[in-house]
Parts: structure tokens; sequence; C-alpha cells
């Protein structure tokens, strides 16, 4: 699995939150054992699709793929999620969910 990092680009308009992400979130907080990166995963999505964070979603869930999520299991997680985090924000996720499952099959 390659090491997650925030966008090059960032790193001109905003060095030290692109060096906090990559250090902290990506260099510590992911690599604690006390979860796998799948569980990691499954829960980074949830939240993102939650908190209806469009812009996020794609990356991650891209990565709960590669971290061994199925597509099965992370629809099953949106599917539960509309129930607790609202109908707009799984049909949502869903969707992006469906146009990377589609992209990785083409």
């Amino acid at each position: 699995m390659a090491k997650q990092s925030a966008p090059r680009e960032l790193a001109q308009i905003a060095p030290k939150l692109v060096d906090v992400t990559n250090d902290v979130l990506f260099g510590d907080v992911w690599e604690r054992p006390e979860l796998s990166p799948r569980d990691r995963s499954l829960v980074t999505v949830s939240v993102l699709a939650a908190l209806y964070r469009g812009d996020q979603l794609p990356y991650h869930l891209g990565k709960a793929l590669e971290n061994g999520l199925s597509v099965q299991e992370l629809s099953e997680a949106i599917t539960h999620l509309a129930f607790y985090a609202g109908w707009p924000n799984a049909m949502t996720a869903i969707t992006l969910l469906k146009k990377i499952a589609d992209e990785q099959s083409a």
C-alpha cells in the first residue's frame, strides 16, 4: 500500500497544513496499530459520508478499496448510515462509490 500524503500542490499555499497532514495524520494516526488500515478506512468513509464531505470522499473510497474493503461492504456501510446520517448523504456517497467501482472495473 502506498503511503498517503496531502496533495503536493497544496504546499504552495498551505505548507504547514500539508506538513501536519503528512506527519501527524498520515504519518502517525493512520499508522497506529490499534486499528487496521481497513478499519480506519471504514471509519473515515463513514464519517465523510455522514458529514457530506464529497470533496474528500472519492479519495478515501478508493483508499478503502485498496485497504481491503469490498464494494459490497462499503455499499452496506453507506446503506446503514443513511438511517443515521441522512438519505442525501448516503445517496451522494453511493453515487461516488458506483463511479469509482465502474472506473476500476473498466
